[in-house]
């Protein structure tokens, strides 16, 4: 493995920052290290600045990841002559958080949403010979749920785990695992 793609930043901020830059020119022609020297540097502080603007541990979390996605991804729309790579970075998390503070406010947090209660219409709308309504009717309730606020309703992972007062990777899973199970049954 490259040395120099493993590298921690050094606390010289002119330096930091030349290495920053590298490292999204890098990200740009696809070098996967050169992400993981952007994580290592900046994920813990960005996640910081995540809660600060959301309140919330698990958005926080939820926004650095969709962050790093977006700096993966666009890492070639980086220009240094337009400013530097630390201030661009942190504008994607700053947009990204934005995001979903704007998406939490489509539902009052009071509003007490009962799953059942949602998903039961979702799923009766549905014709009877549907294929889609028998393997939801036969999903456990919370992957039910989970997938029905998702991909229904249109809620963010984070906004999932508070609907359903559940830890962040707790709805994430019963997302994938409802999907799974209804992949299976779709055939």
């Amino acid at each position: 493995m490259n040395p120099a793609a493993t590298a921690h930043l050094s606390g010289d901020s002119e330096a930091d920052e030349r290495q920053l830059a590298a490292a999204l020119a890098r990200c740009a022609s696809g070098d996967k290290t050169a992400l993981r020297v952007i994580y290592d540097a900046e994920a813990a502080r960005m996640t910081g600045v995540a809660f600060r603007i959301l309140r919330r541990r698990d958005l926080a979390e939820e926004a650095t990841q969709d962050a790093f996605v977006r700096i993966w991804r666009s890492a070639g729309s980086f220009d240094a002559a337009r400013g530097s790579a630390r201030g661009w970075l942190y504008a994607v998390l700053r947009n990204r958080a934005l995001t979903i503070l704007r998406d939490e406010g489509r539902f009052d947090s009071t509003e007490d949403l009962d799953a059942a209660a949602i998903d039961e219409p979702v799923v009766e709308r549905l014709p009877e010979s549907s294929a889609l309504r028998r393997c939801l009717e036969a999903l456990d309730a919370k992957y039910r749920s989970a997938i029905v606020f998702s991909y229904v309703h249109g809620l963010s992972h984070g906004e999932l785990a508070g609907r359903l007062k559940v830890p962040l990777g707790t709805a994430k899973s019963w997302t994938r695992r409802g999907m799974l199970s209804l992949q299976e049954c779709m055939g």
